[in-house]
């Protein structure tokens, strides 16, 4: 699996990467938590006359900043959308499941942490609520990145979770889309079809990635 190389228009990336939005949500959680808690502490401080106040609300505070820096962190860590793009490989996705709302996304993947090593393959799942230019019909043909996520201590070498992100969330290009997906081989797309019937297995996952 290779990165698909494109110019990403982070103005349309912003309004329509779920992935970006989460990590937006993230950071607005930890700061608001934050300020919540460092609120909390100077109440508690000038607020209640204990003897026991001061390691209140010292406790709080601490853990109030720890809440505001964990959050701007972790979404500074997802970076911007050209970077995401240009870190992880391009990988065939197909709609496995249509709802009212929205929609569940199924994606071939390498589950490998060593990208020169022999695929192990797997079938990841993202639910997501739209899709610029795809259409909201089973099987439809969706190329995304694979977003790596965590791995456990206990087996460093291959990732636990994976997460699909369309590249139609990077451009409003539908060239572009054309392109990558025409760049997936075409086992790939067969495999990955085969994997589809699987879709309740892989639900039943943790992180929701079936190692195939």
């Amino acid at each position: 699996m290779k990165i698909f190389k494109f110019e990403v228009n982070e103005d349309f990336a912003k309004k329509n990467n779920e992935l970006l939005r989460d990590s937006s949500r993230l950071r607005n959680s930890g700061l608001v938590m934050g300020l919540v808690l460092i609120i909390g502490a100077i109440a508690v401080y000038f607020g209640i006359d204990a003897v026991w106040r001061i390691t209140l609300a010292v406790g709080m505070a601490l853990f109030g900043i720890f809440c505001a820096v964990i959050g701007v962190l972790a979404s500074s860590k997802v970076g911007s959308a050209q970077k995401l793009y240009d870190s992880y490989p391009l990988a065939p996705a197909v709609v496995a499941e249509v709802n009212e709302r929205d929609m569940v996304l199924m994606a071939l993947v390498n589950t490998n942490v060593d990208p020169k090593a022999p695929p192990r393959w797997g079938a990841c799942l993202r639910t997501v609520s739209n899709i610029p230019g795809i259409k909201r019909t089973v099987g439809t043909k969706v190329p995304v990145a694979a977003v790596s996520g965590q791995r456990s201590s206990s087996d460093k070498d291959h990732w636990q979770q994976i997460t699909p992100m369309p590249i139609a969330w990077g451009t409003p290009d539908a060239e572009t889309v054309t392109i990558a997906r025409k760049s997936i081989p075409e086992d790939q797309w067969q495999r990955l079809e085969r994997a589809r019937k699987r879709l309740t297995d892989v639900k039943a996952t943790k992180y929701d990635l079936l190692v195939l």
